[in-house]
């Protein structure tokens, strides 16, 4: 049964706290809107909540970050005055917006394990959820992007609360076929081997890069500039060809994406201060406030293991129950992100759930459907 709420989202912010068990928490007021972050006591799962402070919400949007992102990363950025970033959009759709970032945002290396795949991953969510529910009683939605997407769909596989109305699905990837699905498997070896060596996180660079590009953008970077290696691009240039040309990069999982992180332009020069390019819809200075704002930055190893197998179809390793996806699902995938690939959206049509729509968003790359300065019409008036 819903209940009807007449206090405004910032009222409801001491239930949502005692609900949750609160450790540690903090809290800030903006114009007309309050956030509330709490670290969960067990776990180290951190839960942000942006509430509007003068109207009742009338569901909830559980925000799930991608691989090595947090909540303030990928979906409250930019902050500032604008209010312009995913959670405000939603808070202006009277949602309550609920962000669970993963533990290992607050973990060290040495503190992550063997076990962090996808199903840990949900199962966290899961306690998140059954907490805030009988304490709110509103529908809710599950939205992620990236690895954050594909927890959002598998969490829906495993969840048949009639309060769960849709999946919002933002640049991720379900299986492969043909040769995709064979380099797939590759990469699931690939961290598969990792994770037996004893490696359980990663960290993609992505802060320190960014960082560098932003404080020293015309010193060299160590990274050999492709058409002399004996050169070295710029810290400017190397921070915007592995956003641009991220495909290029070396990895197991670089692949997966059309063309890279971000849509622009990179055009080699005589020598690497010649180098010319330009990102179209996200500002370097956005990429930095996102990267700025992460704990650890780290992937665990098994999330990504657990992930290729969901592009390799391998069940075995993993499976994600696309027949068991009954709720309205908005996928959108950005044509140089991670593409025109709908074969998870088939599989949960093929199953009989005929709510379900796929886009894709042209000119666009992975990260911009967040980021992005014109994603309010480009890429969230879709969801």
């Amino acid at each position: 049964m819903e209940l009807q709420h007449t206090e405004t989202g910032a009222g409801l912010l001491p239930r949502i706290r005692h609900a949750l068990g609160a450790g540690s928490a903090a809290q800030i007021d903006g114009s007309g809107w309050t956030r509330l972050t709490v670290r969960l006591p067990v776990g180290g799962v951190t839960v942000d909540v942006v509430a509007d402070a003068r109207r009742p919400p009338r569901g909830i949007a559980y925000l799930l970050p991608g691989g090595g992102l947090n909540f303030a990363a990928d979906f409250f950025t930019p902050g500032g005055p604008e209010d312009h970033n995913l959670a405000h959009h939603l808070r202006h759709q009277d949602l309550l917006v609920v962000g669970v970032t993963p533990r290992e945002d607050a973990a060290t290396a040495a503190g992550i394990t063997a076990d962090r795949g996808l199903a840990a991953h949900r199962r966290d969510l899961a306690a998140v959820v059954g907490a805030l529910d009988p304490v709110l009683g509103l529908p809710y939605q599950y939205a992620g992007h990236s690895a954050g997407a594909a927890l959002a769909l598998d969490a829906a596989s495993h969840d048949d609360s009639p309060q769960l109305r849709r999946v919002v699905a933002l640049d991720t990837t379900g299986p492969y076929t043909g040769d995709l699905a064979l380099r797939a498997a590759a990469t699931r070896d690939a961290y598969a081997g990792l994770l037996a060596q004893g490696t359980y996180a990663t960290d993609p660079g992505l802060t320190a890069l960014i960082a560098g590009a932003v404080t020293d953008p015309a010193a060299p970077s160590p990274v050999p500039w492709p058409p002399d290696p004996a050169l070295r691009f710029t810290r400017a240039g190397l921070a915007h060809f592995a956003l641009i040309r991220t495909a290029a990069l070396p990895g197991p999982a670089n692949w997966i994406y059309t063309q890279g992180h971000g849509a622009g332009e990179y055009a080699f020069g005589a020598n690497p201060a010649g180098d010319r390019f330009a990102l179209a819809h996200t500002p370097l200075d956005i990429w930095h406030a996102a990267t700025a704002a992460l704990g650890s930055g780290l992937i665990p190893t098994a999330l990504m293991r657990d992930l290729a197998a969901i592009w390799a179809g391998d069940e075995a390793t993993y499976r994600i129950a696309w027949d068991r996806v009954r709720t309205e699902v908005v996928w959108v995938n950005t044509a140089l992100g991670r593409g025109d690939q709908p074969r998870g959206a088939d599989l949960i049509r093929a199953a009989g759930n005929d709510r379900v729509t796929f886009t894709v968003v042209p000119g666009h790359g992975h990260g911009d459907a967040v980021w992005s300065r014109t994603a309010a019409a480009d890429v969230w008036s879709l969801i």
